[in-house]
């Protein structure tokens, strides 16, 4: 099978279930931002060695192709004409205490907030703040998504949650690899 169609030369793309919609639509964009999100952990895990948070990273990655793969999908699509569903598993408020859960393990290890913390640390760190961002943007998108399609409200609030845990990850990081943080304090200006 080769890995070019040209069936979106002209602009267009096949949603799940066959749609066809353009390639700059809010629903192509906002499962192109989780892509995008997926790939810079992707990066982030590569700079990681600590073995637990690799593994939470790779669960994170999966989770975003289930996030993604129902970004890519019409609601009206979601149900087959059997009654199934047409996605083999979507997020749940499970995956979302995952984050919670794994986010509380680090913070309570961390100094608590006093300032805003600029981006930056080692290149673990940084991809993480940078991962943290894109998390942001696909957020975003999928709430524009829902302004005009309905996006059941779990893909958001995982998103959400998703990027709380990528900022405290960050921090995390940031102080296993004895980084020091460095903040915002518009006293010091």
């Amino acid at each position: 099978m080769k890995i070019y169609t040209k069936t979106g030369d002209k602009g267009e793309t096949a949603l799940y279930g066959g749609t066809r919609v353009s390639k700059a639509s809010a629903r192509v964009d906002s499962y192109g931002n989780i892509d995008e999100l997926n790939s810079f952990i992707g990066i982030a895990k590569s700079h990681i060695e600590d073995e637990q948070i690799v593994k939470q990273l790779k669960k994170i990655q999966f989770d975003l192709f289930t996030v993604g793969s129902e970004a890519a999908t019409p609601v009206d699509k979601l149900m087959l004409a059997n009654g199934k569903s047409r996605l083999p598993i979507i997020i749940s408020d499970k995956e979302i205490e995952e984050l919670e859960k794994w986010m509380d393990s680090f913070d309570e290890k961390l100094q608590p907030l006093q300032f805003f913390i600029l981006p930056g640390g080692d290149k673990s760190a940084t991809f993480l703040h940078a991962a943290r961002t894109i998390c942001r943007r696909a957020e975003r998108s999928l709430v524009f998504l829902n302004d005009s399609e309905e996006v059941r409200p779990e893909l958001i609030k995982y998103l959400n949650r998703l990027s709380d845990y990528l900022f405290v990850l960050a921090r995390y990081v940031s102080q296993i690899n004895n980084e020091p943080e460095e903040y915002w304090n518009p006293n010091e200006r």
